[in-house]
């Protein structure tokens, strides 16, 4: 019995983005809870990789549903030290339990422009969501009649629909799971398998590895 396979993998944030029709606008970096404390302190969800940042921002933006974000002021903001990835909000305004109520359930965002640049080989999860995903061939032959020969261009697979983590007791590689025609494939994000992401034309080639061809055998 062959023995697992370990890949290089590439490195997805856990930040998302909340995309436009047109173009992305609003990064959520938290997702608030419920009031913390009997000043209007709230209690949020972190969903960005880079809290410590949020300390130096002034101005946030709030929103739930459809509605249209609307600008808040940060009085402070501090990690929770007993629970990871979590956090506590306090927003000029709020004074009360009753003010800190009305915060309950919306989102916490900062513009688009603000987003943090990633390096080289790490991707924000909703830039890497709704891209193309293309196979190139395993095997393509040395001699073509043609420079645009249709055995060697990629196949369209798919496109991912979203990319899940392993649990924090299960380290591993994250997995695209991608929409086909034959189900749902889950495809490591590790450099030896995405050949090519560009996030730029929303497209992604992969190289598969036997056994991963089947949405079936790929769970």
């Amino acid at each position: 019995m062959t023995a697992p396979r370990s890949y290089l993998q590439l490195t997805v944030s856990r930040s998302y983005s909340h995309l436009s029709p047109e173009t992305p606008r609003w990064v959520i970096v938290a997702h608030i809870l419920r009031p913390r404390g009997n000043k209007g302190e709230v209690a949020a969800e972190l969903l960005t990789d880079f809290p410590d940042r949020l300390k130096a921002l002034k101005e946030f933006f709030l929103a739930g549903g459809k509605s249209t974000p609307r600008s808040i002021q940060l009085k402070s903001f501090w990690l929770d030290a007993n629970h990871p990835g979590f956090c506590v909000f306090h927003f000029e305004g709020t004074s009360s339990i009753n003010d800190a109520e009305k915060l309950r359930g919306l989102e916490i965002q900062i513009p688009f422009e603000q987003r943090v640049t990633l390096p080289a080989g790490k991707y924000f999860v909703t830039d890497l969501i709704g891209c193309s995903v293309f196979e190139l061939p395993s095997d393509p032959s040395p001699v073509s009649s043609s420079p645009c020969s249709l055995s060697e261009a990629p196949a369209l697979l798919g496109s991912v629909r979203d990319v899940f983590f392993p649990g924090e007791s299960q380290p591993g590689t994250p997995l695209l799971a991608v929409d086909t025609s034959l189900g749902e494939l889950l495809i490591p994000l590790a450099e030896d398998i995405c050949k090519r992401v560009d996030i730029a034309t929303r497209r992604i080639e992969v190289l598969l590895p036997e056994g991963l061809r089947d949405p079936e055998k790929a769970e």
